[in-house]
């Protein structure tokens, strides 16, 4: 079985090197800068076609364009594979743009190369039927097992509500965090080390992927919402406490 990457960013070098592990992985990119690790076949889109699975990793925002772009290039039994942090928009694009005769699998492999620097093993990947046989769907749930991830299947809602506050809260802190343009100190605690770790593991990824995650998960306005109402509940007591203090 032969696996392409469509994307050689530094998502998809990192997850194509990783499934090289298991099998024979080609990769394409338009940029011919983009670095292909030596485990990976760097090779012409056409070439990307004649894959048996295709993993499309581009960005959430990119998908509705690439999909119009490939879907008459895609043979007939070929899986395709996404790879977005949100779930719901890019499984109902492909299942309304490919054709019948492609099979559709959603993932969401929930590492990069930061957090998966050290392996993948024990590392979790979320996994969305949507348009495979049951025999397919549970061939690909026993190969990311062998490879030891922590899979989690889910429904595309299912997972876009969870990560709305698991993963975009975390990236809406980070990037927060980041312009306040926070340093290390000589007396730096656990906790504001911590932090500044949220910092550096969301923002080596692109600010494209924080502005897709916020704009294309229908639940992170209401996690928006709730932390601004927090925020908002927090600073009144504080204040509060303040003016009582004063009025002493």
């Amino acid at each position: 079985m032969t696996v392409g990457i469509y994307g050689l960013g530094r998502f998809g070098a990192f997850w194509g090197d990783q499934l090289s592990r298991f099998f024979t992985v080609k990769g394409y990119s338009r940029s011919e800068k983009r670095f292909c690790p030596k485990t990976i076949e760097r090779v012409t889109e056409d070439e990307i076609f004649n894959c048996d699975v295709i993993i499309i990793c581009v960005a959430i925002s990119a998908m509705e364009n690439f999909l119009r772009n490939i879907k008459d290039k895609v043979k007939p039994g070929t899986l395709i594979m996404d790879t977005c942090s949100v779930k719901v928009y890019p499984v109902n694009l492909m299942l309304e743009i490919l054709p019948e005769y492609v099979d559709i699998l959603g993932t969401h492999p929930m590492f990069g190369p930061d957090s998966g620097k050290n392996g993948v093993a024990g590392l979790p990947i979320v996994v969305s039927k949507a348009r495979l046989s049951d025999s397919l769907y549970k061939k690909w749930i026993e190969a990311f097992n062998n490879m030891n991830l922590s899979v989690i299947e889910m429904s595309p809602d299912e997972h876009d509500k969870e990560a709305a506050y698991t993963q975009g809260i975390t990236h809406f802190i980070g990037r927060t965090l980041s312009d306040m343009n926070l340093k290390s100190s000589t007396i730096s605690t656990t906790g504001y080390i911590s932090l500044l770790e949220i910092i550096k593991q969301t923002c080596n990824d692109e600010y494209q992927l924080f502005l897709d995650l916020q704009k294309y998960n229908s639940y992170t306005s209401i996690m928006r919402n709730d932390l601004k109402n927090s925020l908002h509940k927090v600073l009144k007591v504080i204040e509060a406490k303040i003016t009582e203090g004063d009025n002493a």
